[in-house]
């Protein structure tokens, strides 16, 4: 996403250095915790979607339902979410339902000790298992809270970091197994945004993929309003509407009177359950 969670002058430094449900096929691989439960249905969204910093009000995402964008990520809580969200209530969640928008919730959890600039909450290899397991039910409390049932997708935000340090990777994907089996023990799914240079890269191609998340929503700016076309691994990864790219970002647009900052996702993957 953009200046929430870096500045956006960081956030061009780590693009220009570098150079996203239960899931049939390859997915489940990624989620066999969830093989015991019975789940609810997943609800699932294919179109456009936006991430803002802030939840716009709710006269903004009235004005915006003009069917150019059909759903919406919304921070639901991390300590290193950027932005105060004075918007983001139950009520507000019931409401934008009500007129139709889709809701994608997202989580800023614990970042990498080998990220450059600073972060409130980082993990450690000594850490990453117990900031994972707490974090994953403070996303779980707080999507609840909010109205976001079980069955919802939880996505876990993961910015850019050094994917060659074989150490800061493993205390990520140890705290990413953590959260993500905190999630399921709760009947959530789980999903990951992150870079295709970086963040992302670590999840699609582990060799161990035990949980890791069943749905990945890739940070690729091309432009592009695509989940196909620019995939980077192999096509039988995230298969089954598991799959969302971010493929713009900053894009200042205006609908009716309200003026929003917003990043471009092409999204053909789970949303919350509401109402």
């Amino acid at each position: 996403m953009f200046s929430h969670r870096h500045s956006k002058r960081r956030r061009y430094v780590a693009w220009a250095a570098a150079g996203a449900a239960v899931v049939a096929g390859a997915g489940i691989a990624a989620q066999t915790s969830m093989a015991a439960t019975t789940w609810p249905a997943q609800r699932t969204f294919t179109g456009r979607a936006f991430d803002a910093c802030a939840a716009p009000s709710l006269s903004a995402m009235k004005a915006w339902h003009t069917g150019f964008y059909g759903a919406a990520a919304v921070y639901v809580g991390g300590r290193n979410r950027g932005c105060a969200q004075p918007n983001l209530t139950a009520s507000w969640v019931k409401s934008v339902s009500a007129l139709g928008w889709k809701l994608v919730p997202l989580y800023v959890g614990a970042q990498p000790s080998c990220q450059t600039g600073s972060s409130p909450e980082k993990m450690t290899a000594s850490t990453a298992a117990s900031l994972g397991a707490s974090d994953g039910a403070d996303a779980v409390a707080k999507a609840s809270a909010l109205g976001m049932k079980a069955g919802s997708p939880i996505y876990l935000d993961m910015e850019s970091y050094d994917v060659t340090n074989k150490a800061c990777n493993d205390a990520v994907l140890t705290y990413v197994r953590a959260f993500d089996k905190t999630l399921h023990a709760k009947t959530y799914r789980t999903g990951y945004y992150g870079f295709t240079s970086s963040s992302a890269k670590a999840i699609a191609t582990a060799s161990d993929k035990t949980d890791l998340p069943g749905n990945l929503w890739y940070a690729l700016w091309d432009k592009n309003n695509t989940t196909t076309a620019d995939w980077p691994w192999a096509s039988t990864q995230f298969t089954n509407h598991s799959r969302a790219h971010q493929y713009m970002v900053n894009s200042k647009e205006t609908r009716g009177a309200y003026t929003i900052t917003v990043d471009r996702d092409a999204w053909d993957a789970p949303v919350a359950i509401t109402g």
